[in-house]
């Protein structure tokens, strides 16, 4: 089913009819043509952060500290996931799970954004094996594109850019096309087979990294609940 865009006011007038008890959840689902558990979201979303969730679009800026505060009240058992985003007024349980992961895997949680970072808006010529090690970095880091680009001195636009061209199509898209490609500066079949081991090297563990600790963040929730 093709997602539908809808106007903010929109969502929160659906959001305060629902809350006001005018309608259930399942009838205005069905008249604006939204999946019941997307409707739900919008609930959920509207509790934690008032109007603010459907008016910044997702771009809200989260502290150093905001994030460091969240993690420990939430490792301190001072309420559940859910608990926790409304009391911060973070967007999603998602984010709060990220910060949780990255805090108990001895990460720095940084600020939101470029956090103060300044970060290049011109990009640089990269190689192909930049280019590879950019990619693969910046999967291995929950597709943080200010992080990468301010490592390897790059735009976050370029961070960007090769991450989304590889997960479309692959290594091959990392190559830079332009101008005339001789034959001898083809990639052999080893080497990009090497290439794109190094990058799914990168995606196997930050996935399994994911399952294990994600199971182990329901069964507390469960034991929460």
């Amino acid at each position: 089913m093709r997602k539908t865009k809808f106007e903010s006011d929109v969502m929160i007038n659906a959001v305060q009819e629902y809350l006001d008890g005018q309608a259930s959840q399942r009838a205005i689902a069905e008249r604006l043509g939204v999946a019941r558990a997307s409707f739900r979201e919008w609930i959920r979303k509207y509790r934690s952060m008032g109007a603010d969730a459907f008016t910044q679009d997702g771009n809200r800026c989260y502290s150093k500290e905001l994030k460091e505060q969240a993690v420990t009240d939430y490792l301190a058992g001072r309420g559940s996931l859910q608990d926790i985003c409304k009391n911060y007024k973070i967007m999603s349980a998602t984010q709060l799970r990220s910060w949780i992961m990255k805090y108990n895997g001895h990460e720095e949680l940084k600020a939101s954004r470029t956090g103060g970072t300044v970060i290049m808006t011109k990009g640089r010529k990269t190689t192909f094996d930049e280019r590879v090690e950019i990619v693969q970095y910046c999967i291995a880091h929950d597709h943080n594109y200010a992080e990468t680009a301010a490592k390897y001195s790059i735009s976050y636009q370029q961070a960007r850019n090769y991450t989304v061209k590889y997960e479309a199509g692959g290594i091959e898209a990392l190559r830079d096309r332009r101008g005339r490609v001789k034959p001898m500066d083809e990639l052999s079949e080893l080497e990009k087979l090497r290439a794109e081991n190094k990058i799914l090297r990168a995606e196997k563990e930050r996935a399994e990294m994911e399952v294990s600790f994600l199971k182990k963040l329901d069964e507390i929730e469960r034991r929460r609940g």
